[in-house]
C-alpha cells in the first residue's frame, strides 16, 4: 500500500471521525461552561456527552438511533437510583449485584446492547462517588440526561447534514480489507512462502470482510429509505457495495493448491511474477477504498495492462518452452490463476472509475435485502435472556463473575479510603470479560497504558507551563483514546489517563500529585482483583466448549459442500441455498479461530491439545476456501459434465465427514483410522486429457485445433482437482480429530 494512502486511510477512518466527533461533543461546551465560570457545576453534562456517545458504532441511522435512547434511559436509571442509596451502603450492595448481572447479560442480545449495558454499569460506578442530596440530586441527573441528549442531536444534525458519509466510510474500509486480502494472497505466489501462518492471517479478514458486508448493507438499505433518494450517489454506492462483493467472491474462489504450484513452478520465476502483479492489485484496491472514503476520484498508480500483459507473455513463452504431455494439468492450474488476475483487473478498472460518480449507470440494482426481502431485525426477546440463565451459559457465569468482583473492589474501597476508590471499580469493569485471554490481554494494556498516561502527563504538567498548550495535549489524548478504543486498548487506555490527569490539573492544580498516585494504586488493585476473579471464579476455558465450537465447524462445512456439490450429482442450483451456507461456513470457521486465539492466552495447563486444534483450523479454512473455488463452477458451468463422474466422490468426501462428526459426538464404539484411498477416475475426464494430450503431441500447443475441447478440459480438471482437494482434507481432519478428541 502506498504510504500516503497509510496516511490518508487514518484520516478518513470512521475511528477518527468517532475519535472528533466524541472529543469536540465534549470539549466545545465545557469552554462555554468555563468562559461563565460554572464548569464544576455542569460537569455531570460533559460526563453524559461522553459515555453515550460512545455507544454511538457504525451501522444503519434507526439501530444507531436506538442504541443511543437507550443508553441515555438505562443510564438515568441507573444515576437516579444510586444518587438515592448512597446513603445506604448495604443498598448500594444490593443495586451492584442487580446492575452487575443485569447489564452484563444483556450482552447476549449483540455488541450493541452489550454497550449499552456496559455504560450502564459505568453510570451507576461514577455516581457511587458523588456526595449530593437533595435538589443537587435532580440536577445532577437532569444535567447527565441533558449531556447524552446533546450528543443525540449532535447525531441526528450529521446524518442529515451527511447521510452518505457512514456508507462512504464502511465501503473505504471495505476495500482496504479486500486489498489486504488479496495482498495475503499475492505472498502464496512468492518464494518459500510459510502456508499456516498465511493461511492465519486469512482467517480473521475474512470474518472482518462478512462482518463488514452485513453492517454495510443494512447501512445502505436504511440509507437510500431515509433520504428516500435513488439519485447517482446512491446508486453508485450500492453498485460499488455490489462490485465489492462480486470482487471478495473472485477473491475467495482463486484458491488453489499452493504446495503443488510451488511443487511444479518453484524453480522457475512465473510464480514470482504472478505474485508481484497480484500485489500490485492488491495495492490498487486498498488506494480505491482511501478514495472512496475521502470522498475523491481514484486513479490507478500503475499501468494495470501493460503489467497483465507481461503476466500473460510470461505465462505463454513459459508454457510453450516447458509444457509437455506429462506436466499439461499444472500448467491448466496456472493458466486459471491467470484467468483470475484478469477478472480482477477488469474489475478494479471498473472501481476506480465508479469512484467519480459519474451519471448514466444502466446496471440493474439487485436487492440489498437478504433472501426474505428485508434487512434482518435484531432478536430483543425476552427468552433470549431467560435461556441463558444457567450455570452453562458464557454469558451467565461471566456476569457473576464481574458482580463478585465488583462487591469485593468496592469492600476495599471502603477499607482502604483512597482519594478516587471508584477507579477499582472503572477497572473491573472495563477489564473483566467472558473469555480470561481477553481479559488478561486487557489486564496487561491497562496497567501499561496507565502508567504511560501517568508518566505522559506528569511531564506535561511540570515542564509545560502553558495552559494552552496542555489544553490542547488533553484534546488530542482524548481524541487518541476514542479513536483507538476499539481497535487498540493499550493506546486508548494511555490517552484516557492523560485526559483524565490534565482535566484534572485544570479544575484543581493542588491535588494532582495526589490523583497520579491514587490512578496507580486504583488501577493495580483493580487489575489484581479482575486477573484473580477471571483466573478462579466459574472460569470459562476454551477447551471445555471445543466439542461444540468444532461440531459446528464441520456440520456446516458439510451443509455447504452438500450445497455446492449436487449441482455436479446432478441437482438443481440454488444460488441463495449456496449463500447461506457459505456464511454459516465461515461463521463457523470465525469461530474455531477466535477459540484458538483465546486459547493461546489461557494458562498452559488449559491449552488441551493446542497444535493439534491449531492444525484443524488450518485445514478447516483451506477446506472452506476449496469448497468457495467449487462453488464458482458450480454456478458458472453447473450441471455442463456427466455427474457418473462426480457422485462417487461427493459419497466418499460425505463419508469421510461424517465419521468426522461422530468423532466429536462419541457416538461410535472403536476409533476409525481412515485411509486416503484415490477416488474413482472421472471417465469423461480420461477421455479429454487423452484428446487434448494428443493435440498437443501432434502441434506443440494447448487447444489449438479445438478450443472448445480445451476449455472443457481446463474446467472439468479444476473441478476434479478441487474434489480430490477436499477429500484429501477431510481424511486430515479425521486424523487431526482422532488425536484431539
Amino acid at each position: 500500500m502506498y504510504y500516503i494512502d497509510g496516511f490518508s486511510k487514518f484520516v478518513y477512518s470512521q475511528n477518527l471521525a468517532s475519535g472528533v466527533r466524541l472529543t469536540l461533543a465534549t470539549l466545545i461546551p465545557c469552554l462555554i461552561f468555563q468562559h461563565y465560570g460554572v464548569l464544576d457545576t455542569m460537569m455531570p453534562f460533559a460526563l453524559g456527552t461522553l459515555l453515550i456517545g460512545v455507544t454511538d458504532n457504525p451501522g444503519p441511522h434507526n439501530r444507531r438511533r436506538n442504541t443511543l435512547l437507550a443508553t441515555i434511559f438505562f443510564s438515568f436509571l441507573s444515576s437516579f437510583v444510586t444518587i438515592w442509596i448512597q446513603s445506604y451502603t448495604w443498598l448500594i450492595y444490593i443495586a451492584m449485584a442487580v446492575f452487575g448481572i443485569f447489564y452484563s447479560m444483556i450482552g447476549v442480545y449483540g455488541n450493541r446492547a452489550n454497550s449499552v449495558g456496559s455504560i450502564g454499569l459505568l453510570v451507576f460506578i461514577f455516581t457511587i462517588d458523588e456526595n449530593i442530596t437533595g435538589e443537587s440530586a435532580y440536577q445532577h441527573v437532569l444535567l447527565f440526561m441533558a449531556g447524552g441528549f446533546w450528543y443525540f442531536l449532535i447525531f441526528l444534525s450529521l446524518d442529515r447534514l451527511r447521510p452518505y458519509l457512514p456508507a462512504q466510510r464502511l465501503m473505504g474500509e471495505n476495500f482496504v480489507l479486500l486489498g489486504e486480502l488479496l495482498s495475503v494472497k499475492a505472498r502464496f505466489y512468492m518464494p518459500k512462502p510459510k502456508y499456516e501462518r498465511l493461511y492465519d492471517k486469512m482467517v480473521p479478514l475474512q470474518v472482518s470482510l462478512k462482518e463488514n458486508h452485513e453492517v454495510l448493507r443494512e447501512v445502505l438499505f436504511r440509507t437510500r429509505q431515509f433520504v428516500k433518494d435513488s439519485g447517482n450517489k446512491s446508486r453508485t454506492l450500492v453498485l460499488m457495495y455490489l462490485d465489492s462483493l462480486d470482487l471478495f467472491e473472485q477473491i475467495l474462489n482463486s484458491q488453489q493448491d499452493y504446495r503443488h504450484l510451488n511443487q511444479a513452478f518453484g524453480d522457475s520465476k512465473i510464480l514470482r511474477v504472478f505474485g508481484i502483479y497480484i500485489t500490485w492489485l492488491a495495492e490498487e484496491v486498498q488506494h480505491i477504498g482511501v478514495a472512496v472514503q475521502a470522498g475523491a476520484a481514484s486513479r490507478s498508480g500503475r499501468d494495470l495492462a501493460e503489467g497483465f500483459h507481461k503476466c500473460e507473455l510470461a505465462f505463454y513463452r513459459y508454457r510453450a518452452d516447458r509444457m509437455t504431455q506429462e506436466n499439461v494439468e499444472d500448467f491448466i492450474m496456472l493458466k486459471q490463476v491467470l484467468l483470475s488476475m484478469r477478472d480482477i483487473t477488469e474489475r478494479v478498472k471498473k472501481l476506480h472509475l465508479a469512484t467519480r460518480y459519474e451519471a448514466n449507470h444502466t446496471e440493474e440494482l439487485h436487492s440489498l435485502a437478504g433472501p426474505d426481502g428485508i434487512v434482518p431485525r435484531e432478536d430483543l426477546n425476552p427468552r433470549v435472556l431467560l435461556d441463558n440463565l444457567s450455570l452453562k451459559s458464557t454469558y451467565f457465569r461471566h456476569s457473576l463473575r464481574l458482580t463478585l468482583a465488583l462487591l469485593v473492589g468496592y469492600s476495599v474501597s471502603l477499607v482502604w479510603e483512597f482519594g478516587h476508590g471508584y477507579w477499582i471499580l472503572l477497572t473491573i469493569a472495563t477489564i473483566l470479560k467472558p473469555a480470561f485471554g481477553i481479559t488478561k490481554q486487557r489486564n496487561i494494556y491497562r496497567i501499561a497504558g496507565t502508567f504511560l498516561g501517568v508518566l505522559t502527563g506528569f511531564l506535561s504538567i511540570y515542564w509545560i507551563g502553558n495552559t494552552t498548550v496542555l489544553f490542547v495535549i488533553m484534546m488530542l489524548a482524548m481524541v487518541v483514546a476514542y479513536t483507538f478504543l476499539k481497535t487498540n486498548y493499550f493506546v486508548a487506555s494511555a490517552g484516557i489517563t492523560l485526559y483524565v490527569i490534565i482535566g484534572f490539573f485544570f479544575t484543581n492544580s493542588d491535588i494532582i500529585g495526589a490523583v497520579l498516585v491514587d490512578r496507580v494504586i486504583d488501577t493495580l488493585i483493580g487489575s489484581a482483583i479482575a486477573y484473580v476473579f477471571s483466573m478462579f471464579v466459574l472460569p470459562s476455558w476454551e477447551s471445555d466448549n471445543l466439542d461444540v465450537t468444532v461440531l459446528e465447524a464441520l456440520e456446516s462445512n458439510q451443509g455447504y459442500f452438500n450445497a455446492v456439490s449436487s449441482v455436479f450429482g446432478g441437482g438443481a442450483f440454488d444460488l441463495e441455498s449456496l449463500k447461506h451456507h457459505r456464511k454459516e461456513a465461515v461463521i463457523a470457521l470465525a469461530n474455531v479461530s477466535e477459540a484458538f486465539q483465546k486459547m493461546m492466552s489461557e494458562p498452559k495447563k488449559q491449552r488441551v491439545k493446542l497444535e493439534d486444534f491449531h492444525q484443524f483450523l488450518a485445514t478447516s479454512h483451506m477446506l472452506t476456501s476449496y469448497m468457495a473455488s467449487l462453488s464458482s463452477y458450480a454456478q458458472n458451468v453447473g450441471g455442463k459434465f456427466d455427474a457418473a463422474g462426480f457422485v462417487p466422490k461427493i459419497r466418499e468426501i460425505n463419508r469421510n465427514l461424517d465419521t468426522a462428526v461422530t468423532i466429536v459426538k462419541r457416538t461410535q464404539v472403536d476409533r476409525i483410522d481412515v485411509i486416503k484411498q484415490a477416488l474413482p477416475q472421472n471417465e469423461q475426464l480420461i477421455q479429454m486429457l487423452a484428446a487434448i494430450r494428443k493435440e498437443v503431441r501432434e502441434t506443440g500447443r494447448e487447444g489449438v485445433e479445438n478450443p472448445e475441447l480445451s476449455r472443457n478440459l481446463s474446467d472439468l480438471r479444476t473441478i476434479d482437482g478441487l474434489f480430490e482437494l477436499i477429500n484429501t482434507l477431510t481424511v486430515d481432519i479425521v486424523k487431526i480429530l482422532n488425536k484431539l478428541f
